[in-house]
C-alpha cells in the first residue's frame, strides 16, 4: 500500500481520514521525501545536455555593474533615512497635502468657470434689457434729448459693470474658502486611506506570521514522527524480538494453506476495497488461509478480533473499556485491518496494511510480521486489556 502511494504521489481522502495524526506526519514525510528524490534525478538528466550550452550562454550575456559606496558594497539609499533627508511620515505628509491642494485647485476651477459664464449672461441680458427700454422711450424720439439717453446709457452700463465686477468678488472668495475646505476634506481623507492601508498591512504580516508559525509547527511534528519511527524501530531490535517467521516455515505454511482453502480463479484483487462484498472475498480467499484474527498457537479465535465492524460500532464497543483496551476490525478501506484503542481522551484507530506476504502499520511501524497475531502479541503490554465481547459478523464470515 505504501508503495502504491508513493508510486502514484495521490492519498485517497476517505484513506487519510482513517490514520491517525502521528501516521499522516510520517505519510506526508516520505511522499515529501519521494518529491525531492525524483526532482533530483530529473535535475541530474537535464543537467547532462544542458552543460554544452553554458560557455556560449556566457559568451553573449549581459552583464551589469552596480554602484559601489566608500565601503565597497552596493551604494544603496534610502528615502528618509540619509542626512538632510525628511522624516518618510513628513513625506507622505507632505505629498498628500500637495494631492489634495492639486485636486481642490482643479475642482474650484471648474466651479469658477461655471460661475463666471453665469455672471456674464446675467449682466449681458440685463444691459440688453435695458437698451431695450432706452430705445422705446418716447423722450429719446426727441433730438435734444439724444445725448441725455446717450449718457444715461453710459450711466447704466458702468454701474452693471461695477456690480458684475463686484459679484466676481464675492464669487472669488466662497470659491478660494471652498476650495480650501475641499483641500481639508480631501486630506483628511487620504489620511485615512493612509490608516486603512497600513492597517491591512499589520494584518498581512500578522497573516504571514501565522503561516510561518503554522510551517514551523508542521516542520516541527513531521521532525517528530520520523524520530520517533526511529526510536520505535531501535526499541525492536533491543528487545531482540523477530516479527518474519523462518523462510522454511513460510513455505511449509502456504503449501499448508494452498491445500486446504485454494485461491479461487475468479478472485482478483483490486488496488483498494470497492464494496463490502469485496473485503469479504478478499478475507475468505486470502485471510482465512493465514489464520488471520486466530490466536497465535491455536485454532480458537482471538478476543481481539471482531471481524468486519465499523468505525462507530469499535468505538461503542469500547465506550465503556478500560484505558488501554483495544480490538482489532477489518477494514473496508485498504486490503489490510484497523487497530480501534481506548485512550483516556477518546480512540485511536491505526490502519494494519495486509495487501503483501506480512502485516505491518501503514506508515508508523516499518517491522513486517509474518501473521497478524505476531504483530498484536509484538505490540500489546501486559498492563492493556483486550475487549472479550464476542462478533458475530465474525461467524457469519468464516
Amino acid at each position: 500500500m505504501m508503495q502504491q502511494i508513493l508510486r502514484d504521489m495521490f492519498v485517497d481522502p476517505e484513506l487519510l481520514a482513517e490514520l491517525n495524526e502521528e501516521q499522516r506526519q510520517i505519510l506526508f514525510y516520505k511522499i515529501r521525501q519521494e518529491q525531492v528524490r525524483r526532482w533530483t534525478e530529473s535535475e541530474s538528466q537535464e543537467g547532462s545536455w544542458e552543460r554544452p550550452l553554458t560557455k556560449e550562454r556566457d559568451e553573449n550575456r549581459k552583464s551589469v555593474q552596480w554602484l559601489q559606496g566608500r565601503d565597497g558594497e552596493v551604494w544603496v539609499w534610502v528615502m528618509g533615512d540619509a542626512p538632510g533627508d525628511k522624516p518618510y511620515q513628513m513625506i507622505v505628509k507632505e505629498l498628500m497635502e500637495e494631492r489634495a491642494r492639486r485636486q481642490a485647485q482643479l475642482e474650484a476651477q471648474e466651479l469658477w468657470r461655471k460661475k463666471e459664464e453665469e455672471i456674464k449672461q446675467k449682466f449681458r441680458d440685463a444691459i440688453t434689457k435695458e437698451k431695450a427700454r432706452l430705445v422705446a422711450g418716447k423722450w429719446k424720439e426727441e433730438a435734444e434729448d439724444r445725448k441725455a439717453a446717450k449718457q444715461e446709457e453710459e450711466r447704466i452700463r458702468e454701474k452693471l459693470k461695477k456690480q458684475e465686477e463686484e459679484e466676481k468678488q464675492r464669487e472669488e472668495e466662497e470659491i478660494r474658502r471652498a476650495e480650501e475646505k475641499r483641500a481639508k476634506e480631501l486630506y483628511m481623507s487620504l489620511e485615512q486611506e493612509q490608516k486603512r492601508s497600513e492597517q491591512g498591512d499589520k494584518e498581512w504580516e500578522e497573516q504571514l506570521r501565522r503561516s510561518k508559525e503554522a510551517d514551523e509547527e508542521m516542520t516541527r511534528k513531521a521532525r517528530w514522527a520520523r524520530d520517533e519511527h526511529k526510536r520505535q524501530s531501535l526499541r525492536a531490535i533491543e528487545k531482540g524480538h523477530v516479527a518474519s517467521l523462518s523462510g522454511h516455515f513460510q513455505k511449509q505454511s502456504h503449501r499448508r494453506h494452498t491445500l486446504f482453502f485454494p485461491i479461487s480463479p475468479a478472485w482478483v484483487r483490486t488496488p483498494r476495497p470497492s464494496s463490502r462484498e469485496m473485503v469479504i472475498l478478499w478475507f475468505t480467499e486470502e485471510q482465512k488461509p493465514k489464520q488471520a484474527g486466530y490466536e497465535r498457537n491455536g485454532n480458537a479465535i482471538a478476543p481481539w478480533f471482531h471481524g468486519i465492524i465499523s468505525r462507530e460500532d469499535s468505538e461503542t464497543l469500547l465506550m465503556n473499556a478500560a484505558e488501554g483496551s483495544f480490538l482489532v476490525r477489518v477494514s473496508e478501506r485498504i486490503w489490510g485491518y484497523t487497530l480501534s484503542y481506548r485512550t483516556a481522551s477518546g480512540f485511536k484507530h491505526f490502519l494494519i496494511d495486509a495487501s503483501g506476504d506480512y502485516y505491518s502499520f501503514l506508515g508508523v511501524d516499518q517491522n513486517r510480521h509474518a501473521t497478524l497475531a505476531d504483530l498484536i502479541d509484538f505490540h500489546k503490554v501486559k498492563e492493556h486489556k483486550t475487549v472479550t465481547i464476542q462478533s458475530t459478523v465474525l461467524l457469519n464470515i468464516i
